[in-house]
């Protein structure tokens, strides 16, 4: 028995069904490791000793590489020091400056630990700053593993989602058909920096739409939330719909702000001040120093090395050598997303069977990538990572075309 299997057998005895959430690798397929042990720049070791070039990036909090000497450093001097004390360490005020200083539409922010816990976090404003109680999100977008926000989950009552309103991404005029159905009572509009859906091709945002729903919650007077959670600092540092000329009311951070240390903040304008300071949201943890000085380092590092243009550089690369590849054994792929935060799929797959396989190839390529779930690319994925990466592609493609030749 390897010892993932042992690992997991004995799991299942000590914790519900073994494993939970969307690092369940039961949901992901057999050939899936459940259990890690090592990372160290673009790769991973798991529990069997098997080395992967890491194109997930832990789900996406690495963005400057797996113990990242810098970042690591950083934390350690704070965690020497205390890291859960009676207060925060002047950290807190440092780390809140520079994403003031950094994000234009910042005037102050306010620290968690979880992607949740900021988009929980930013409706809560919305609603203290508003007195009303709706929100209306794109319909199929994740912002978070909590009631208000994801529907189907177990243990969960239909009133938790009785004030959440759908509309279609990128579909100005259902945004306006669902603001009209909420009438007078929209506390926020909450939105993605661009469609990253599960099980589907991603799309980018249209300027078009951007800029109406900025309109769109002026005019119904709601807060515009961008929930950067997965596309932060990974697109534009300052903010992805930037370059759009849109700013939000809030943005929620999470994921890549740490570097792997569990950190996310909710940034916001002045004139939401005010009520978020009312606010009463906090955690026993949520202070904690070690993060924080993670979370510096890390920023710092991109914004000295300009880590989105090395990201795209990268995604790139790997973007124009998988679609060579795909083309080279015969198949019409579609790669979907900001070449930073790309999906693959397989022109008339609609039930992911080629793109399963293929995933699972790569893995025994030693390329850790994901048939369902949109993969993130950090600074660490220098040309030679990604050329390593494209050897187990490409031994991907042709076992895949052997696999499904004359089918």
């Amino acid at each position: 028995m390897s010892l993932d299997a042992d690992l997991r057998a004995r799991a299942a005895k000590v914790i519900p069904g073994g494993m939970y959430g969307h690092l369940n690798a039961a949901l992901h397929g057999d050939t899936y490791p459940q259990f890690f042990v090592r990372g160290e720049g673009a790769r991973q070791w798991d529990a069997d000793g098997r080395e992967y070039v890491d194109l997930m990036c832990s789900w996406g909090p690495m963005i400057v590489g797996h113990r990242n000497p810098r970042v690591e450093e950083a934390a350690a001097r704070l965690q020497a020091r205390g890291d859960c004390l009676n207060g925060p360490g002047p950290i807190m005020v440092e780390l809140a400056e520079l994403l003031v200083d950094l994000i234009p539409a910042a005037d102050w922010a306010m620290f968690s630990k979880n992607g949740t816990d900021a988009t929980t976090q930013a409706l809560m404003v919305a609603r203290a700053a508003t007195g009303r109680t709706k929100v209306l999100i794109a319909h199929g977008a994740y912002h978070g593993a909590d009631p208000w926000c994801t529907p189907g989950l177990s243990g969960v009552t239909p009133n938790q989602r009785a004030d959440t309103a759908e509309f279609t991404y990128n579909d100005l005029q259902d945004a306006e058909r669902a603001a009209a159905e909420a009438g007078d009572d929209v506390a926020a509009i909450l939105v993605t920096p661009f469609k990253h859906d599960s099980f589907e091709d991603q799309a980018l945002a249209e300027a078009d739409f951007a800029r109406g729903v900025r309109a769109l919650a002026d005019r119904l007077g709601a807060a515009l939330v961008i929930d950067e959670v997965r596309a932060g600092f990974r697109l534009d540092l300052r903010g992805t719909w930037e370059p759009f000329g849109v700013r939000p009311d809030l943005s929620a951070w999470s994921k890549a702000i740490g570097n792997g240390h569990a950190i996310a903040a909710v940034t916001g304008g002045d004139a939401l001040k005010n009520a978020a300071q009312t606010l009463y949201s906090t955690g026993s943890f949520w202070f904690s120093s070690a993060a924080m000085g993670a979370a510096k380092a890390t920023i710092e590092i991109l914004r000295e090395s300009d880590g989105p243009a090395l990201i795209e550089r990268a995604g790139a690369r790997l973007r124009t050598g998988l679609y060579e590849q795909a083309k080279s054994h015969g198949f019409t792929i579609n790669q979907t997303g900001p070449v930073q935060i790309p999906w693959l799929s397989f022109d008339g797959d609609a039930t992911l069977e080629r793109g399963v396989f293929w995933a699972a190839a790569c893995l025994a390529e030693g390329v850790y990538v994901h048939p369902w779930h949109n993969w993130f690319l950090s600074t660490a994925h220098t040309d030679a990572e990604i050329d390593r990466a494209l050897e187990g592609t490409d031994a991907a493609f042709a076992a895949t075309a052997r696999r499904f030749s004359g089918v």
